[in-house]
């Protein structure tokens, strides 16, 4: 193995050198004295090969080469810095990355929302985001491979909070027979026609809803299933922050069912391990509770 010659330290050196002017400067802000500043420079440019800095008048600046090398080095620098960071911010129990896992039915601008507000607290915590359907946070849960959840249910075992409740409405475009039908329609109605369903994204599915229709389509996203109502190739119960557009735009309607229309679904935030709850997780989690409820409220006026 080839081990750099250089050290971490001389690269720090020539880099206060330059971005102070002088030796001098380099020497006081690092507390050194300007002989041992001069040396490690002079020792730097022997172990290249190379002259890194020149003198102009009482200024030290950088040659051709010396500013392609210090380049370079100020990005090693700066990873080193982070490194160092990351093992305190690891000592000090700070997490190096959190795996969050949420349910599709989650609004998104509510989950855009709160990572834009983590991420100038995050110290460099890692996100990584899953997004499933139902059960498939079950999954991720069992494996140990997600930390905090948003799912539809909170598994036994666990605390956490309800955060959210998802009012889902019978729609189909605004030219489907089941939309020119009249009112109050009937379970018999829905049979005959095409339901859009939105298949469990877990290992062990589970059944959510009404699933009675002849014909049935699944598939994998809540977005796929909007486009396919939108484009009149089926009914849904879709959440409705997912349709609010469609609706307002006309292309989509409610089916005038007599009853279940609309049914709501809780969803939950809970830690995956019973005991973690390190300090960015608490951050992250409290900017998603505060925003589920504001989303909340003002989707409750709305309604």
């Amino acid at each position: 193995m080839i081990h750099p010659r250089v050290t971490l330290e001389q690269w720090r050196t020539l880099q206060a050198v330059v971005s102070l002017g002088g030796y001098t400067q380099a020497a006081e802000h690092l507390h050194r004295s300007q002989s041992s500043v001069s040396y490690a420079i002079r020792r730097l440019e022997e172990q290249l090969g190379l002259k890194v800095l020149a003198i102009q008048g009482r200024k030290a600046e950088l040659t051709d080469i010396g500013k392609l090398v210090l380049e370079r080095a100020s990005h090693l620098l700066n990873e080193a810095n982070e490194l160092e960071q990351l093992a305190q911010q690891v000592q000090s129990g700070w997490e190096d990355r959190l795996r969050l896992v949420v349910d599709a039915a989650f609004p998104i601008n509510v989950l855009m929302q709160t990572l834009q507000q983590f991420a100038p607290k995050s110290r460099g915590t890692r996100i990584e985001l899953s997004e499933v359907v139902l059960s498939g946070a079950d999954d991720l849960l069992a494996t140990g491979q997600t930390d905090i959840v948003i799912g539809h249910q909170l598994p036994e075992g666990y605390l956490g909070n309800e955060i959210m409740h998802i009012p889902f409405i019978a729609v189909a475009h605004h030219e489907h027979p089941l939309n020119n039908m009249g009112a109050d329609l009937s379970e018999n109605d829905l049979r005959q026609h095409r339901q859009i369903t939105v298949r469990d994204s877990g290992q062990q599915p589970r059944d959510k809803g009404w699933l009675s229709s002849e014909h049935r389509w699944s598939v994998s996203s809540l977005d796929t299933s909007a486009s396919m109502v939108a484009d009149n190739m089926g009914y849904a119960w879709l959440p409705l922050h997912k349709i609010e557009t469609l609706l307002k735009q006309g292309i989509i309607k409610p089916i005038p069912l007599a009853r279940g229309q609309r049914y709501y679904a809780s969803l939950f935030l809970f830690f995956s391990h019973k005991s973690f709850e390190g300090p960015a997780a608490r951050i992250l989690s409290s900017l998603l509770q505060d925003n589920s409820q504001y989303y909340q409220q003002q989707l409750e006026r709305v309604l």
